[in-house]
């Protein structure tokens, strides 16, 4: 069972921004934030700390509400 755990496909749309714009920043594969995305991966700890700083968002908004 597959379980959304990250929002950064939604939170990179309410900013305009791409997944190419966001590897670009993070020097990464554009294939891995594709994954990230999906959440098929997901990026450690550290990486959502940058990934939060670039999209000038709490590191909270890139994470699904816990239930």
């Amino acid at each position: 069972m597959s379980k959304d755990i990250n929002r950064l496909k939604v939170v990179l749309a309410e900013k305009k921004r791409t997944n190419k714009w966001l590897a670009e920043q993070l020097g990464k594969d554009p294939a891995t934030i594709s994954k990230w995305c999906t959440n098929t991966l997901q990026p450690n700890v550290e990486t959502m700390v940058e990934i939060a700083k670039h999209l000038h968002v709490e590191i909270q908004e890139l994470f699904w509400p816990i239930k």
